[in-house]
């Protein structure tokens, strides 16, 4: 078995030295090139050339226009068109359309039009070229230079590490702009979001609690200077007498780990932390009220509220943004055995309260509840914490937004004004009483961990659970079962574990740093 374990361990960091994405510019490369091009007003009808797309039409005498008009229909919003050979330096010139120009905010959808316009359209470039096997390819900013990095980056991402057969490893590089730094940010972002793409998909038996933990810890280790990382055994565990965290872990023969991330990116000491906490389950069979078999496998992302909460983290520090962050991860398996927690047992929270746990597949809210009694000793000035806790978040929400449960106003509207630039939205739901009382009707203890109506409400009941936990007046609850996976909804988005809500994490960071 230990054997096993150090080739596993090896494999993982293997793996990892596959860099996520890359901005690097190489010189003997099979080179590509992504234009884009909006539609024209309806009157007017044709298309509208970016700036870059239309200096390098220049350089080619109005080749490229000339082309276009012959490649009927007109290009619509994330449509492409190949070309080969037009240009000497570039083999292969995909040109993408980017919708209309004029687009922005939009009310209706929560988010900026122009910027997921560009996201995708650049994504469908660059998958194309990498299809093509083109190996470096330059990216015209299109107007938002960070926001065509992250397509790129995102688009390009594709967990094939433990296949034999691999895609194609491209390199971006922005082209025909000077907007470097806004590049360089969006890479950052995609890349924290890639990240937390790669620990959720990764499969559970080479994501384990520890492993987990090391990987953070290796990503982390170029910000030594300001990150500081604790990795809590079980001992600690049970000295802090984290009694909810600690009966989801007892069916797995995997240690757990209490993770513990410190950035400091802010010198003035009485700036009081953003506090983070991901729910860390590497894989959630249920418990002995098992899950169904079909599906069971996508489990292994059930650390989605972890991978999300540490990349932010990672992210945050490479971009030195100048705020303080403590994350907490709790990480374990739930697993049926003999020694597992049992339906009706009750056990002790941190804070002293009891629970009676009626399903043990409802074990994200318990290993949640004890980070969160032990996330307040260090006075924070917000608590976010984020799960991918209850499938009925998914069928009241779809993949088209996170659940966000809170009881302050204030970081409602910080969260959903970072989410509007991001593209990846959150939508606020109900903290009522209505949904308290049915998880403190309990038969044995203070509280139940399923509500009194079972079904019925089961993401508000799940928020209203937590809430037992919470004294701190700036607290959310981002519910993000239902934004876990990606099938082709978010289009430059391949097929798999999302990473989300990773960038609207950072964001809303960046918003508190720069907010004061």
């Amino acid at each position: 078995m230990l054997v096993v374990r150090k080739t596993v361990q090896m494999a993982v960091r293997k793996h990892l030295s596959r860099s996520f994405s890359a901005s690097r510019t190489h010189l003997q490369e099979r080179k590509g090139l992504v234009l884009g091009v909006f539609e024209k007003e309806a009157e007017e009808g044709g298309l509208h050339l970016t700036e870059a797309a239309a200096r390098f039409d220049q350089s080619l005498s109005g080749k490229l226009s000339d082309l276009l008009k012959i490649a009927a229909p007109v290009l619509k919003k994330g449509k492409s068109r190949i070309f080969y050979g037009i240009h000497q330096d570039f083999p292969c010139v995909a040109v993408v359309g980017l919708g209309k120009g004029n687009e922005g905010v939009c009310g209706a959808e929560n988010w900026d039009t122009k910027k997921e316009n560009i996201r995708h359209a650049v994504s469908v470039g660059c998958k194309i070229l990498q299809e093509l096997e083109v190996n470096h390819v330059e990216v015209d900013d299109c107007g938002d230079a960070k926001s065509a990095a992250e397509g790129a980056v995102l688009g390009l991402f594709c967990y094939d590490q433990l296949k034999s057969k691999k895609k194609t490893r491209v390199t971006t590089q922005l082209h025909g702009s000077a907007d470097v730094d806004d590049w360089k940010k969006g890479v950052v972002y995609a890349e924290g979001q890639n990240l937390a793409r790669f620990l959720m998909e990764a499969p559970a038996n080479h994501i384990t609690p520890t492993a987990f933990a090391n990987t953070i810890e290796e990503k982390v280790a170029p910000y030594a200077d300001r990150v500081t990382v604790n990795k809590r055994p079980k001992a600690w565990i049970e000295e802090q007498q984290m009694g909810a965290f600690l009966s989801v872990t007892r069916g797995s023969e995997e240690p757990p780990v209490f993770l513990e991330l410190y950035y400091n990116g802010c010198p003035d000491k009485k700036q009081l932390p953003l506090m983070l906490v991901g729910k860390g389950i590497t894989f959630d069979s249920g418990g002995i009220s098992l899950k169904p078999s079909q599906s069971m496998d996508a489990m292994r992302a059930d650390m989605g509220g972890a991978a999300t909460v540490c990349a932010s983290i990672v992210t945050a520090a490479a971009l030195k943004l100048p705020v303080n962050i403590i994350g907490l991860a709790p990480l374990c398996e739930n697993m049926p055995s003999g020694k597992a927690t049992k339906p009706g047992d009750v056990v002790t929270a941190k804070n002293g309260k009891t629970v009676q746990v009626d399903n043990t597949d409802a074990e994200g809210r318990l290993v949640l509840a004890d980070a969160l009694c032990y996330g307040h000793t260090f006075n924070p000035r917000a608590i976010v914490n984020v799960a991918t806790l209850t499938g009925a978040m998914d069928v009241a929400l779809g993949s088209a937004a996170t659940g966000v449960f809170t009881n302050s106003d204030w970081l409602w509207e910080q969260l959903h004004k970072a989410s509007v630039v991001t593209g990846d939205r959150v939508w606020r739901m109900p903290l009522f009483q209505h949904y308290s009382k049915q998880v403190t009707d309990c038969q044995l203890a203070d509280l139940n961990n399923v509500g009194k109506y079972s079904r019925s409400g089961g993401a508000c009941t799940a928020a209203a659970f937590l809430k037992e936990f919470v004294t701190a007046p700036h607290w959310a609850h981002l519910d993000i079962a239902g934004v876990m996976s990606n099938k082709d909804e978010v289009p430059y988005l391949r097929k798999g574990m999302s990473g989300r809500p990773t960038r609207t994490l950072v964001e809303f960071a960046a918003g508190l740093a720069h907010s004061g």
